[in-house]
């Protein structure tokens, strides 16, 4: 496996990975068509953006956007394709952008995780912060809000 740069090309690929990776755990379709805009990565959101991916022998096994304003940063966007859910995709992928941010001297990567995600980054490092609540078909929704330090 190697990680790479995307590429404007990627890009339905990868919008591809977030919706599979999304439906991964269990939502309803329409829930999903309702994120269809946060799902969507788009040839634009790439080149202006740190997006990277993870391949092996052609195929794209996930990626992760990198967002950095100053000294931080937020975890846009990680995805692994489900059928690579639970083999050291996601870590390797983690590792990558937290060594990316360290070398733009970001002192905190944010992240909004879905709550099924929120144990993985736990795992990594990472340490609740808040969390953010929304409503969809008129119930609660609560993203757990997480905050790691790149350098440790």
């Amino acid at each position: 496996m190697r990680i790479r740069k995307a590429s404007i090309e990627d890009a339905s690929k990868l919008t591809a990975i977030a919706h599979d990776a999304k439906r991964h755990w269990g939502y309803p379709e329409h829930w999903i068509e309702h994120w269809q805009d946060d799902l969507t990565i788009s040839p634009e959101f790439v080149a202006t953006n740190q997006v990277y991916v993870a391949e092996q022998e052609g195929e794209l096994l996930g990626f992760y956007a990198l967002i950095i304003r100053h000294d931080k940063a937020e975890l846009d966007h990680m995805w692994v394709a489900p059928a690579h859910i639970g083999t050291g995709v996601g870590k390797e992928l983690f590792l990558h952008a937290m060594q990316r941010a360290a070398r733009e001297n970001v002192s905190e990567v944010e992240i909004e995780a879905d709550p099924n995600a929120e144990g993985f980054y736990r795992k990594m490092g990472a340490y609740r912060t808040g969390e953010t609540v929304s409503e969809i078909d008129g119930q609660s929704r609560t993203l757990p809000r997480l905050t790691v330090n790149p350098k440790s």
